[in-house]
């Protein structure tokens, strides 16, 4: 399959789920938020269609796709407005990791209930201390006969109220060498010792951001994703859809906001033609337009490169694909807002909130500038700061 031209399949999947996001919306979201409650409907109508499970195994209920059209769903989801922010964590990195390197009991305990909607799982790696920086992840794991035990801390990491259990990156002591390396864990919601505190956010989601505290939580030696010693390879081949999948968000996001501010330039007039007749009206909402176009292609590229097994390929493109999505979803969330005047800063219109919501894909799940790092190092060979 060529990465720049979509599939009859991908078109076919993008109209389906653009049909599913016209009859929940923004509002729908917006509702959701407000009431405190999660957009569990619109998730359970995704999981049934069989969006959710998309990129997941056909033996344990997926559909045997990949990160490209899982990442299809969400940037579909977000045009019409109702992204599903679970969906970067639960299927794309949690699903993936499992399915790439989980134990057959752990697939089989988890993969059909991730693709089906009934389980959630969110995925801790962030922690106070230690930002982008997974080389300083403080949060230990000890072997303690045939237990582990963990003891740290996570912060800003989403909907682990919902979840049942939570992907975890701690470290483990090399016992030939004494240092440490990442390695993965899956938490139960409810193991003793493990508390969560809801982060009081500026940003307004029906997801919500905690803050994690692992306070000697014993697990059975079965809560190990895969081998010990590749934990390092397990943690990239979650983080590259994470990437991916962000990448995604964003794109839908500004789709969304310029298909409003589009809307408004065509019929708002001021003079006798539509303010959209104006060039500086119109020029920079089609420039917005060729950066999402542009942000989209590399995106598909990252995808395409991971789906095929190209893992470091896929690591320079998924993490370019970020940085331009991000970028381009600023932009056009900026330009719709300042097209629509004051009105881009009603409730009515519903853009305003987009400005916060819009600085998340620069910050997270990596920042923009270790994503320069990444590039410099890794593509251009210059040296290393740090």
């Amino acid at each position: 399959m060529g990465t720049t031209v979509e599939t009859e399949e991908h078109k076919a999947l993008r109209a389906a789920v653009a049909a599913l996001g016209q009859r929940y919306g923004r509002e729908y979201l917006a509702r959701v938020a407000r009431e405190g409650g999660h957009p569990d409907e619109l998730w359970a109508d995704a999981a049934k269609l069989g969006y959710l499970g998309v990129s997941l195994p056909e033996e344990y209920g997926g559909g045997g796709g990949g990160i490209a059209e899982l990442s299809i769903v969400l940037e579909e989801l977000g045009a019409a407005g109702c992204p599903l922010l679970m969906m970067v964590v639960s299927p794309a990195i949690c699903g993936t990791v499992i399915s790439r390197f989980g134990t057959e009991a752990q697939k089989q305990a988890w993969l059909p209930g991730l693709a089906d909607g009934s389980r959630t799982m969110a995925f801790g790696i962030t922690e106070p201390d230690a930002g982008s920086n997974s080389h300083r992840i403080t949060t230990t794991a000890r072997r303690d006969g045939d237990e582990w035990v963990l003891t740290g801390r996570k912060v800003f990491i989403s909907g682990v109220d919902i979840a049942d259990a939570t992907l975890i990156v701690g470290r483990t002591e090399d016992a030939r060498t004494g240092s440490l390396k990442p390695c993965l864990f899956i938490v139960p919601r409810d193991a003793p010792g493990f508390s969560r505190s809801v982060i009081d956010m500026e940003l307004h989601a029906a997801e919500k951001q905690f803050e994690l505290t692992l306070d000697d939580v014993r697990l059975p030696s079965s809560a190990l994703v895969g081998d010990e010693d590749a934990g390092l390879l397990q943690l990239f081949a979650g983080l590259n859809p994470e990437r991916i999948m962000t990448a995604a968000f964003a794109i839908g996001m500004g789709r969304y906001a310029l298909a409003k501010a589009v809307d408004y330039a065509k019929t708002r007039q001021v003079w006798k033609e539509p303010i959209g007749a104006h060039q500086a009206i119109a020029h920079p909402l089609a420039a917005a337009h060729i950066d999402l176009e542009l942000a989209r292609l590399i995106m598909q590229k990252a995808a395409h490169l991971y789906d095929a097994g190209d893992d470091m390929g896929a690591g320079e493109a998924a993490n370019m694909a970020k940085y331009a999505a991000a970028e381009a979803c600023v932009k056009a969330v900026d330009q719709s807002v300042h097209t629509l005047g004051g009105n881009g800063l009603t409730r009515e219109y519903g853009l305003a909130a987009l400005i916060t919501a819009s600085r998340v894909s620069r910050i997270a799940p990596v920042s923009r500038e270790m994503i320069l790092n990444f590039v410099s190092h890794q593509t251009l060979g210059l040296p290393k700061s740090y």
